[in-house]
């Protein structure tokens, strides 16, 4: 009999473990909870029935994720994040799934930001990775890159029933906060690309994005969240390029 894992990575994830767990719980045969944080999710976890785990703080969740998958015992991996849920609709699907003939499945993600699900500006559908069979992929150890899986995957129809809801930025500061720490992760990968600064790229790459995601990704269309997301991920480049430029001692 074919058995499912749920992973969740956790950092200080105590006002959104449950809800995490509940909505997938019933639908797997274990869930196993990783956590890297110093507050009470691994005892809400735990009491939740979870199989529990600390690793070290990273930073970023891809070695605690790797870590995660290690110790899961079902034959798929169903990745979840502590601040997303899936629905029902999804949950029932994944038994079927499993009697396909893919290894891995692309599965959308309703990003709520600021309380509102972006339908556009490159927000939706957001596809990854996020259901596979184990042993057809590890996450490369960076921020935000996709792993590459062996054999054949298909990406789920883009419709409510097939998503993961994403619980995403919910303040300014929030957004702020993570912000410098990704950006901390990308400028050492610029570095190990052996990047070479140019100062037109404080002006390129910030208009870069804000175009791609506001006008070509019609965030015009997610009314003034569309014009902030896209302003805020804009000034993330421009954040990215002056700490590169300050790394070289201005």
């Amino acid at each position: 009999m074919t058995r499912i894992s749920a992973t969740i990575i956790t950092w200080n994830e105590e006002k959104n473990i449950a809800r995490a767990i509940n909505s997938i719980k019933s639908y797997v045969d274990e869930v196993v909870v990783v956590d890297m944080g110093t507050d009470k999710t691994l005892e809400i976890a735990k009491k939740l029935g979870a199989k529990v785990y600390k690793h070290k703080y990273t930073g970023y969740v891809e070695p605690a994720r790797n870590f995660a998958i290690s110790k899961a015992t079902g034959d798929w991996i169903f990745i979840l994040d502590a601040d997303e849920e899936i629905p029902a609709s999804l949950g029932k699907k994944l038994t079927d799934l499993t009697k396909t003939e893919f290894t891995y499945f692309e599965v959308p993600r309703k990003n709520i930001v600021f309380d509102k699900w972006l339908k556009h500006s490159r927000w939706w559908p957001d596809y990854i990775i996020r259901f596979f069979k184990k042993g057809t992929l590890i996450w490369p150890e960076d921020i935000h890159i996709q792993p590459k899986p062996k054999g054949s995957g298909l990406q789920l129809e883009s419709t409510d029933e097939n998503a993961i809801i994403h619980y995403h930025y919910q303040s300014i500061s929030q957004y702020l906060d993570r912000l410098n720490r990704h950006t901390d992760r990308h400028l050492k990968r610029l570095q190990n690309e052996n990047y070479k600064f140019v100062w037109t790229d404080l002006i390129r790459k910030p208009t870069n994005e804000f175009l791609s995601r506001f006008y070509y990704g019609k965030g015009f269309k997610d009314g003034l969240h569309g014009l902030a997301l896209s302003m805020l991920q804009a000034f993330s480049e421009l954040v990215l390029y002056l700490k590169f430029w300050e790394s070289e001692k201005f």
